[in-house]
């Protein structure tokens, strides 16, 4: 079974307000966004009502006023989020022997071995999600099928508050008639890829011939996607979360960034950011990228390797600094600045360099230090002096954190 919570972040805040005597946001043209003063403020989930207004989750919430300025506007409760996502996953559960968190508001439950206590899928499906309504007041959809991708498929069918079904027989009916940029992982650009090439809808891809279908879009995509529009996919369902494969953090900036000293401190506060979360799991990184936007909003990026391994704040924000050098021309104003880590070497039985010396050594003991102050205060509490002035556009309520997945960015 795929699980996923209709228009989650809206349905959790609307449940809320529902359990305290107000008025459903379900039911009135509504949305979760951010500051409507700002550039960086978006619409994040938006109600049925809403959406007939033509609003879009991604766009800007001034741009949503003027489709309907009678929006009601809530903003982000991410520790709300937290907390019901946790709830709706502890019923799942209790349904299945194992759940794979797949994202905030969605998972997929491995039901094998639960045939005598199930006999009928779908009754059960129907029955987790009736519990979830009646006990935490939010809808959710279910899919069932015989694996990870089909499940998900169904669970994106009619919406809200439904249980579908996609197996292997219903295929031609349900599953191969949808457009191709339908299907799961197919993106706008691939999209175009092979609409251009006579590929429509998933049954055309399904039918396609395999290196045909390579040699369009590459071809380890080409045969997932291939796999995929045929209805196959042997991946499991995977309990615990898979090892982090690296550590990210990126911002959108409230204010173009024109000047170096303004970029550095941003990226002082990134590596900060994205390093302290890296010790706090005992792993050092191999591997530094930067990532930056113009306000044309064309992404670059470069990565450098190191020669060892290295935790430490400072050294990773000197390589950041000499990659941003590289990528930025010195004119175009910047929107976005991001530093991400990744070839992660883990445990103790790490390499020292025969030339670590004391100045590191009291470098590493200040990363310490901080992180300590972080852990029982927030990770407010202390910043390095260099990224004061950096704080309202790396603070909480603006980054995005980016968890790479073992096999998958997320």
């Amino acid at each position: 079974m795929h699980v996923d919570v209709n228009s989650a972040f809206l349905s959790w805040e609307a449940a809320r307000r529902v359990a305290q005597g107000e008025d459903d946001l379900r039911l009135i043209p509504s949305a979760i966004g951010g500051d409507r003063e700002k550039r960086t403020g978006v619409i994040l989930a938006k109600s049925i009502p809403a959406k007939a207004f033509g609003i879009k989750t991604g766009e800007p919430v001034a741009q949503a006023l003027r489709k309907c300025p009678d929006l009601i506007l809530a903003p982000p409760d991410f520790g709300l989020y937290e907390r019901s996502s946790k709830a709706f996953m502890d019923i799942c559960r209790a349904y299945a022997p194992a759940v794979e968190k797949f994202s905030i508001d969605e998972c997929f439950l491995d039901m094998t071995g639960t045939g005598h206590m199930y006999p009928d899928p779908v009754a059960a499906a129907s029955r987790l999600k009736d519990e979830i309504r009646d006990t935490l007041g939010f809808t959710v959809n279910v899919g069932v099928a015989e694996n990870k991708i089909l499940a998900k498929m169904a669970s994106d069918f009619e919406k809200p508050d439904k249980v579908h079904t996609l197996f292997r027989e219903e295929l031609p009916e349900k599953f191969w008639p949808l457009s191709v940029g339908d299907l799961f992982l197919v993106g706008h650009a691939t999209k175009e890829k092979l609409e251009r090439a006579y590929i429509i809808t998933i049954g055309d891809l399904a039918k396609a011939d395999l290196e045909s279908v390579q040699a369009l879009i590459g071809k380890k995509l080409g045969k997932l996607l291939h796999d995929y529009a045929n209805g196959v996919d042997d991946s499991p369902v995977v309990s615990q979360p898979e090892e982090l494969k690296g550590y990210g953090n990126s911002t959108t900036l409230e204010e173009d960034v024109t000047a170096t000293d303004a970029a550095h401190g941003i990226l002082l506060a990134l590596s900060d950011s994205v390093a302290s979360r890296m010790r706090a799991d005992g792993a050092k990184t191999q591997c530094v990228a930067v990532t930056i936007r113009g306000n044309d909003f064309h992404d670059r990026s470069h990565q450098r390797k190191l020669q060892d391994p290295t935790d430490a704040t400072g050294e990773i924000y000197d390589v950041a600094k000499k990659l941003f050098a590289e990528l930025w021309d010195g004119r175009t104003p910047l929107r976005l600045l991001g530093v991400s880590l990744t070839d992660l070497v883990r445990g103790e039985a790490v390499q020292m360099s025969l030339f670590d010396n004391e100045k590191k050594e009291k470098a590493r003991k200040l990363d310490k230090a901080m992180d300590v102050i972080r852990d029982k205060y927030g990770a407010d509490t202390i910043m390095r002096a260099g990224a004061i002035g950096a704080g309202r556009n790396v603070g909480r309520k603006h980054k995005a954190q980016i968890e790479l997945k073992k096999g998958e960015n997320s």
